[in-house]
């Protein structure tokens, strides 16, 4: 290929040093973002004479123009900036996750005289323990419910100092042993502590038999009572344990991928659909999956998906485990291991295993893979049907690749707010979701609503890409109202409908401009599932941002309204306390401890009575 003078003088010029190399176009997009050892090495070898390159690196060549390095300390160093720069730019010859998710966590601060847990998204080295990551949200929810049925853990927000005048409910159910009124100390609370960590960490044998000799002791001490109640909880985690018991194989953390490729419905030539899958597996408990998918990804190997979700998946704040299993060697394994050792602050393995129990959780990685990569085509088959019915339905130039779907919210006219949801080739793009709350609006006029939000999405400077259609929660008043917003910012060509049932009926009607009677969607078409599920969640998105201001403005206006109570002194309260509830519950010195007199805090109880 031939270069440009100025490129080719990049070329000759390299560094002889660890970095970062940045391909561009001519308009100046990042193509591509690298890492090397000696960069001047790596990047020339893509312009060896006779190089043997795969379609998409051929492709990616013919449409550079520019080159940027940055020089670096080290490989580690250079693995680390190139991670951050891909998932700042996304380069589309990169591969690249589709997924900005912070992962939920346990939190276990074992230093405090009486440790909670809690869920959090950010794993930091504050002494704390972290279990996780759980994904979905359902195992972690499942979890939890588990412990709370069985280990009679606090799980309130109070400060546990043994002089509360009263326990709470959850102590009447057995769930809390009330140490905020002095019914436990602190040795009794950790040994409870103990056997949640022995739980978490899969250390199912050491919990069980310790179980077993308090129940037999209790039972020695004709405590019946209490030796029935370890019983049933040693029943449950049982039971808990042979649903979630994947492989016997180590109490080491590991998290395990699996590959699978699938030849898309058009055929081979137009690429292998990939599916990678990662389990999270604590002490031989699977505790969560996630997976990647990528539609097109024939020309990129397994070590480079591989090695690409590593770097991206343990970028963010994700608690690498001290075991990595992959499908195939890879041949950065020990930069990677240097990498993920440093944010664990211990030793992590990366291991191809080709026998034994931990190549069947591989297997079993590799199972889970191929069915999610069936599923994705068949849903992306539909996706693509619904777009084309869509497309004739509506009869518009293309079937529609990016739709944006709009919802309004309020209660009685107060606090009135819009969402805008995003669905892009067949899925929801959270990341571009946007909410408003309606400002030159009032009362319950969702009609003049629409108009507002339109108008304002559209015609603001934001970088945000058009969308092919534009899908409003309503009929013909909404549907009018948004074309005037659109006609207002020079967007009038934009396709929008009106998705909205009869009055008392069942069977969805999408409203076009220009015509009076509306389109009747049949029930079970694809088109029908997609602007259903398109409203429903623009809908869902509005209530929970109107339930959240809503909540908000409550508890504001129930303390404001107390004499003495200011927005310093609120504020306090409830970063305190955590709600009103237990604002209520607090007892005189408590409150006396928060700053709050004898007289606010009398006027504070009638209020909130």
């Amino acid at each position: 290929m031939s270069l440009s003078p100025e490129l080719q003088s990049k070329l000759d010029h390299l560094p002889e040093q660890p970095g970062v190399y940045l391909m561009k176009s001519a308009g100046g997009e990042i193509l591509y973002i690298g890492k090397a050892r000696v960069l001047t090495d790596r990047v020339r070898s893509y312009f060896q004479k006779g190089g043997d390159h795969t379609p998409k690196t051929a492709l990616m060549l013919s449409q550079m123009a520019d080159l940027e390095t940055i020089v670096t300390r080290s490989e580690l160093e250079a693995l680390i900036l190139e991670s951050n720069l891909v998932k700042r730019h996304r380069p589309r010859f990169n591969v690249v996750l589709r997924d900005d998710k912070q992962y939920p966590y346990l939190r276990l601060p074992i230093k405090e005289n009486f440790p909670r847990l809690s869920i959090v998204r950010r794993v930091q080295k504050d002494g704390a323990l972290y279990y996780g990551p759980y994904t979905p949200a359902g195992a972690l929810r499942e979890t939890l419910k588990v412990i709370r049925k069985v280990f009679p853990l606090a799980t309130c927000e109070i400060e546990i100092d043994g002089t509360a005048e009263r326990p709470c409910i959850e102590f009447e159910l057995k769930r809390c042993m009330a140490p905020c009124v002095g019914n436990q100390t602190r040795d009794q609370y950790h040994q409870i502590v103990k056997q949640v960590r022995q739980f978490l960490e899969g250390r199912d044998s050491e919990l069980l038999e310790g179980l077993r000799a308090e129940m037999q002791a209790a039972a020695d001490r004709q405590e019946f009572e209490e030796a029935a109640r370890l019983r049933d909880r040693i029943f449950k985690i049982e039971r808990t344990l042979e649903k979630q018991r994947v492989a016997q194989t180590t109490s080491t953390e590991q998290d395990v991928i699996g590959l699978a490729r699938q030849d898309t419905a058009q055929g081979a030539a137009q690429g292998t659909a990939v599916d990678l899958q990662m389990l999270f597996v604590r002490g031989g408990l699977l505790i969560g999956r996630k997976d990647f998918f990528w539609p097109k990804a024939a020309d990129a190997s397994d070590e480079e998906l591989v090695r690409s979700a590593i770097e991206q998946f343990y970028n963010k704040e994700v608690l690498p485990p001290k075991e990595l299993l992959v499908p195939t060697p890879l041949s950065e394994a020990g930069l990677l291991e240097a990498w993920l050792s440093e944010k664990k602050g211990e030793t992590v393995r990366i291991i191809a295993p080709e026998r034994g129990a931990k190549h069947q959780l591989l297997l079993l990685a590799e199972e889970n893979a191929a069915a999610a990569v069936a599923d994705h085509l068949r849903n992306e088959e539909t996706d693509r049907q619904a777009s084309e019915e869509l497309k004739r339905l509506l009869r518009l130039d293309r079937a529609p690749r990016r739709i944006e779907g709009f919802d309004i919210s309020n209660t009685m006219g107060t606090q009135s707010v819009a969402s805008m949801v995003v669905w892009e080739d067949g899925q929801a793009k959270k990341s571009d979701y946007r909410k408003f709350r309606i400002k030159t609006v009032e009362g319950a006029n969702d009609v003049a609503s629409i108009q507002e939000v339109v108008t304002r999405r559209y015609g603001e400077t934001e970088d945000l890409p058009l969308p092919d259609l534009v899908l409003i929660d309503g009929g013909l008043g909404q549907l009018a109202a948004a074309l005037d917003g659109l006609r207002k910012v020079g967007h009038a060509d934009l396709p929008v409908i009106g998705l909205a049932k009869a009055r008392g009926g069942k069977e969805e009607r999408i409203f076009l401009a220009g015509r009076k009677n509306p389109i009747i969607l049949h029930p079970s078409s694809p088109a029908t599932h997609l602007v259903q599920r398109i409203r429903d969640e623009a809908h869902r998105f509005a209530i929970t941002y109107h339930r959240k201001l809503r909540g908000r403005t409550m508890v504001a206006s129930r303390l404001d309204a107390i004499p003495g109570i200011g927005e310093v002194r609120r504020k306090s309260l409830l970063r305190r306390f955590g709600s009103l509830e237990k604002i209520a519950e607090a007892t005189d010195d408590q409150l006396r401890d928060a700053g709050v007199d004898a007289k606010t805090a009398a006027e504070l109880r009638k209020a909130l009575a």
